[in-house]
């Protein structure tokens, strides 16, 4: 017969138990390794090719995407933003059964903020000291750069720069720590991880889109779109590790 104890055990085990930190780090890792593989084996440019022509990228300037998956997308992050900071700086908890999805402590709410900012921040810094310049400013599609590779650092290729990582990918990308909450949450916290991972999945779908329009239109190569979620993830990571509580506030 089973144990009584046991039984009683299992049913009172806390919604979220298992170690995530390094699972997520495991995640962050292959990512890494992903992307590295990526421009390693120099497929930029050939992907790139396939999409493109000398006479340049025929959706560089399609309404679609250009006005509503490129502009109207960065005006709704930035609406997006400004509502993380009223939900961070909010001064009483979410206490509330509708609100139950946004019920964290005030230091946890200001942790995500701060990392949705640091990341916007980092990929802003390394995408103003880049000499990498888009594809469509390459001579193979109508400009006057050549291909030269974001890691050779210090020769310019003749464009405008400023080209790496990807800008718009991080509008989407940097809010990868609205998702730490509830899958590294504080020790004795009992969250419902359906939570983050909801969170993660819509930052990851939205931070694609972001990306492959902007490679659509030669404004990206591939490898912009990964390494933005690189840096996000990791800056939210390492902050959320920096200043995440040991143990849930009573």
């Amino acid at each position: 017969m089973q144990d009584p104890s046991s039984a009683t055990a299992a049913f009172s085990t806390p919604v979220n138990t298992a170690p995530l930190p390094s699972n997520a780090a495991v995640w962050w890792l292959g990512a890494l390794l992903f992307t590295g593989l990526w421009d390693l084996g120099g497929l930029d440019l050939a992907f790139m090719q396939r999409i493109g022509t000398p006479q340049g990228f025929a959706l560089q300037h399609t309404w679609l995407l250009e006005r509503v998956l490129h502009e109207g997308v960065r005006q709704a992050a930035t609406g997006f933003f400004l509502l993380i900071g009223l939900w961070a700086l909010w001064p009483a908890r979410w206490d509330r059964p509708r609100w139950a999805a946004l019920a964290l402590p005030r230091r946890e709410r200001l942790a995500v903020l701060l990392s949705v900012a640091l990341s916007l921040v980092a990929v802003n810094l390394i995408k103003n000291a880049s000499q990498t310049s888009c594809p469509w400013d390459l001579q193979a599609f109508g400009g006057t750069a050549v291909y030269v590779s974001h890691w050779t650092w210090g020769l310019a290729d003749g464009g405008t720069g400023r080209c790496f990582p990807g800008g718009h990918a991080s509008s989407a990308f940097a809010f990868l720590a609205l998702s730490l909450p509830w899958l590294l949450p504080p020790a004795g916290a009992p969250r419902r991880r359906a939570v983050g991972l909801r969170w993660l999945a819509g930052v990851l779908v939205a931070g694609a889109v972001a990306g492959a329009v902007q490679t659509a239109r030669g404004a990206h190569y591939p490898s912009h779109t990964l390494w933005t979620l690189v840096i996000c993830g990791g800056v939210s990571l390492a902050l959320w590790r920096l200043v995440r509580p040991r143990r849930a506030a009573a």
